[in-house]
């Protein structure tokens, strides 16, 4: 039998149960907010910034399914600037980012502009860069490399202010507030 946990994952969270790096000392790990079955392991992560939906699981084949399979993950981001519809066409059309000090080239996505998300507040306020405007979009990847959002926003020159992840495949972070946990019998990817 395994354990299937879907979780709002706050800002400020490391994606880990285990801290074994000792410059990452003092930082918030995800057992500190659930008592998670011990070999649970979480499907992907989100960076220490960002937050939304994080599937864990006891089932290492379909941790790997999930993540291996090509599953949509889908991105609400709010980023600095009023983005333009020359942006959003390059996120959508794939734009070269460095990945571990070499270029990647993104895959083709889904982007567009949204109206401001209803979302519980943020954790730290949202401070826009020279006092400008912000704007919030939807990006739906199928792929999930280091800080890829954020990479690929800025690479635009519209950085990534907030980052939650409100989807991955069928399963949705619905009203989940931050640090809450669902216990699921299994996920709909």
């Amino acid at each position: 039998m395994h354990f299937h946990y879907k979780l709002y994952k706050p800002s400020g969270y490391l994606s880990q149960f285990i801290n074994n790096q000792t410059r990452r000392k003092n930082k918030k790990l995800l057992g500190e907010l659930f008592n998670f079955h011990p070999d649970t392991m979480p499907i992907g992560r989100l960076d220490q910034n960002s937050e939304g939906l994080l599937l864990l699981t006891t089932d290492g084949k379909l941790s790997y399914k999930i993540l291996k399979g090509g599953v949509e993950k889908e991105y609400w981001v709010q980023v600095n600037g009023l983005i333009t519809e020359k942006a959003i066409l390059s996120i959508k059309s794939g734009i070269d980012i460095s990945i571990n000090g070499k270029h990647y080239k993104t895959k083709p996505c889904k982007a567009y502009k949204i109206k401001t998300p209803k979302l519980p507040e943020p954790q730290h306020p949202i401070k826009p860069q020279g006092g400008q405007e912000t704007s919030w979009l939807s990006i739906t990847l199928t792929e999930g490399k280091f800080r890829q959002v954020r990479k690929m926003t800025a690479k635009v020159g519209f950085p990534t202010l907030r980052l939650v992840r409100v989807r991955i495949g069928l399963e949705y972070l619905g009203n989940l507030t931050p640090g809450e946990v669902e216990c699921r019998d299994k996920f709909k990817i």
